[in-house]
């Protein structure tokens, strides 16, 4: 348990190194949901991907997992938009990477159907707006937040 702690501070460290080093000297006046695309999202990585959802690890140690991965799914389309599943609902959206390591979402639209208890419907979604980066490491996507410092781990669709 200490040492899978301490491996999410290291990426977390990491991550955050990675946010200053691309924001240094640049000024942002952008708001969370911005929908601005301003690069071809097709020469990212993360272009014509889909991931569902392993975790999502808050730093206050709570660590919120999915029962059932996949109704929690993400895709990267090469156009700059994105899908979402959030257990019950389903939502579109832009997503925009400037460059390597960087991530931004825009505004999501999103069905608003009653997911039954124990979804992570709303906290699964209330992290895209603050998602300011991302790290690929073994394999699973690794998303960071600027709001609580929250780290949600993906892995791709395809793997069992």
């Amino acid at each position: 348990m200490i040492g899978r702690v301490c491996s999410r501070l290291c990426l977390l460290l990491v991550m955050l190194v990675v946010i200053t080093a691309c924001s240094a000297g640049r000024q942002d006046t952008a708001q969370p949901g911005a929908t601005d695309l301003q690069q071809p999202n097709a020469q990212s990585v993360l272009a014509g991907t889909a991931w569902q959802l392993v975790e999502i690890a808050s730093m206050d140690d709570h660590v919120y997992r999915p029962e059932d991965r996949s109704l929690y799914t993400l895709v990267f389309n090469a156009d700059g938009s994105m899908r979402v599943r959030a257990d019950c609902n389903l939502g579109t959206g832009t997503w925009t990477s400037e460059s390597s390591g960087q991530l931004q979402f825009g505004l999501i639209a999103a069905t608003q159907a009653l997911c039954p208890p124990g979804s992570l419907h709303d906290r699964y979604m209330g992290q895209f707006p603050w998602v300011r980066s991302y790290v690929m490491k073994d394999g699973h996507l690794f998303l960071a937040t600027m709001a609580d410092g929250s780290i949600i781990e993906f892995r791709p669709i395809h793997e069992k």
